[in-house]
């Protein structure tokens, strides 16, 4: 495996920008409504966007300055004016109206009439919501960062939540929000995007126990070549290495009842990776501890 070692500075911000946006994604998306000191209404997505805090909670985006003429983005200039801003969440359905919205109208022109979104009556704030959006953030600006004067850089607006309104069709029956019903959509580099819902898959945390870890596991096991390094990490992420007693309750998997000298460990593997991919990792377990 060979790398391209890249100075940053040693490239042009265009292809920095590229890089960049290519290589950290999928981002999430800040669909911003603002308005400025005489009432006009702008509405633009930013996917420079993320959640940083619960207590208070705190939302940052950033309207970077463009790099090809170093001007600013008017959401940019209008939370400096009225430091107030609704983050709605994008998800499928609206992605093509929230793209229409990124382009660079004239100020003054509403992007929401323009995309054919509604605008919704905020609470606590000026700025309108997006009524198709199915989660909407009212937040008061605590503070605007200019991480630089040159075009590319970025400008952090620090919000903080105010007030939230939530449809409850994306609700499940626990009063969780439901990623299937979310339905959100995330930005990667060029025209590209993701949709989590044909793309979503769980991970274990594993915050209520202490896993092992790979070191942990046997070497046959642990120096594999056909076990995955996800596979060795949902075997370490176990509490203790398994016996033969705890796995007598374990069934094997149906048409694996038994190893004999046939049976080799490239199989073995072979079938424990299956398993692991499934999700069963006590039935896998239980066919690596056979051999």
């Amino acid at each position: 495996m060979s790398y391209k070692e890249i100075d940053p500075k040693s490239i042009k911000t265009p292809e920095l920008h590229g890089l960049l946006l290519g290589s950290i994604a999928p981002r999430p998306i800040a669909f911003a409504s603002t308005i400025d000191k005489e009432g006009n209404v702008n509405l633009s997505p930013f996917s420079f966007f993320n959640v940083f805090g619960a207590n208070p909670p705190i939302l940052i985006f950033s309207p970077a300055r463009r790099g090809r003429n170093n001007t600013t983005k008017h959401s940019y200039e209008n939370v400096k004016e009225v430091a107030e801003v609704v983050i709605n969440i994008a998800n499928y359905p609206m992605v093509e109206q929230m793209s229409l919205s990124s382009t660079e109208y004239d100020k003054g022109v509403n992007e929401f009439i323009k995309s054919g979104l509604t605008e919704a009556k905020s609470t606590k704030v000026k700025p309108p919501r997006v009524a198709e959006s199915p989660v909407a953030f009212e937040c008061k600006v605590n503070e605007v960062i200019e991480t630089g004067p040159n075009g590319g850089a970025g400008n952090l607006v620090i919000c903080e939540v105010i007030h939230i309104h939530l449809n409850e069709d994306i609700l499940d029956e626990n009063g969780k929000v439901d990623p299937f019903k979310l339905d959100p959509i995330g930005r990667l580099g060029g025209n590209w995007y993701s949709r989590s819902k044909n793309a979503l898959f769980e991970v274990e945390k594993p915050l209520q126990k202490l896993g092992i870890g790979v070191d942990a596991l046997p070497e046959f096991i642990k120096n594999s070549k056909t076990l995955s390094g996800n596979d060795l990490g949902k075997l370490g992420n176990i509490e203790k290495l398994p016996t033969s007693e705890n796995l007598k309750s374990v069934e094997f998997p149906e048409g694996f009842e038994k190893v004999d000298n046939k049976t080799t460990t490239e199989e073995i593997h072979n079938l424990a990776h299956t398993l692991l991919e499934k999700g069963k990792v006590m039935q896998a377990w239980k066919v690596l501890l056979s051999q």
